[in-house]
């Protein structure tokens, strides 16, 4: 059986399976430095999350008598997202609960891989945060807490830009170390996995509404302050690993652009205005779901629409 289409024919040697191994791969110097951070309770919560994930899709798939699907790394992706968005200080029994939602409510009772309409491990994340929040919001270092340093910036507090930028402060697993997250994004734009745009986009976004939320109220503004608000909290991961899922961002080069930018509007008003320090999660589900907006609004017009149109109505 041969499959005959219009030409031109194009031939990717890509494939799911490459991707999501690639994004495995990108994520593993984020992992390592969340271990030697956090130690061996930072390694459990991210064997349970992946152990999780895997799973719970294999269960599915198999009771709903679906393709098995788990051998794509997708669900191994979801359950290293997941856990790099949570302290690890949560009880091991919170990463299989947020594995659940995301595998089970948010991918594949919509239809598996690509059929989701936000992304899984966030929507995981804000699931356990909304239900969970005080343990969700335990950043101790070997039994020590204090402040993240996005609170501290809240607080109008002063943090060393090194120190963020290396990650040896509180946090979750996968967002303490600016360094890890950028070696890591920019291996996903080599491998031609993700484009820069929407990265690039929401960062100077975020950078932008910030600058101009904290102008408008007249708070002082530092240059600590602004390269503190980028190298800290999830805004480099999520701009690298969470906004740019296939699934649930726009596909069209305006349409990321314009996805960026709201993207980066909500971060800057959730973390100015908002009564937590953070909002990168919230502002990424919130951009989800207004992709299929976004994407009908940019959608490039067919070559030779307008003129057809105006004959048509010449012709009349």
């Amino acid at each position: 059986m041969y499959n005959v289409s219009m030409s031109p024919h194009v031939r990717a040697q890509s494939t799911t399976k490459s991707i999501m191994r690639d994004v495995v791969i990108a994520l593993l110097p984020i992992l390592a430095f969340g271990v030697y951070q956090f130690g061996l309770s930072a390694l459990k919560v991210i064997a349970i999350s992946v152990v999780s994930c895997v799973v719970f899709e294999l269960l599915f798939e198999l009771i709903s008598k679906k393709p098995i699907t788990v051998f794509d790394y997708s669900a191994v992706v979801t359950g290293l997202i997941l856990a790099i968005n949570l302290p690890a200080t949560v009880p091991w029994w919170m990463p299989i609960l947020g594995s659940a939602f995301a595998i089970i409510a948010v991918k594949m009772l919509f239809g598996g891989l690509g059929q989701n309409f936000m992304n899984p491990a966030l929507a995981a994340r804000c699931f356990l945060l909304i239900s969970f929040t005080s343990r969700m919001n335990d950043f101790s270092i070997d039994g020590v807490s204090g402040a993240t340093p996005l609170a501290m910036l809240k607080a109008g507090e002063s943090v060393d830009l090194l120190t963020l930028f290396l990650g040896f402060h509180g946090g979750c697993i996968g967002e303490v170390s600016a360094l890890a997250i950028l070696v890591g994004g920019i291996y996903l734009i080599i491998k031609k996995v993700i484009s820069v745009r929407i990265p690039l986009t929401y960062i100077l976004s975020t950078v932008v509404f910030v600058f101009l939320i904290n102008l408008v109220a007249g708070n002082e503004i530092t240059a600590q302050y602004i390269v503190g608000q980028v190298l800290s909290g999830g805004l480099l991961v999520g701009a690298f690993f969470m906004a740019t899922d296939y699934a649930t961002s726009p596909i069209t080069a305006k349409g990321q652009i314009v996805y960026g930018v709201i993207l980066g509007l909500m971060t800057a008003l959730f973390r100015t205005l908002g009564s937590a320090a953070e909002g990168v999660s919230y502002a990424i589900i919130i951009g989800n779901l207004l992709v299929p907006i976004i994407e009908k609004i940019t959608i490039p017009k067919p070559l030779g629409s307008e003129r057809l149109k105006s004959a048509k109505g010449e012709s009349k």
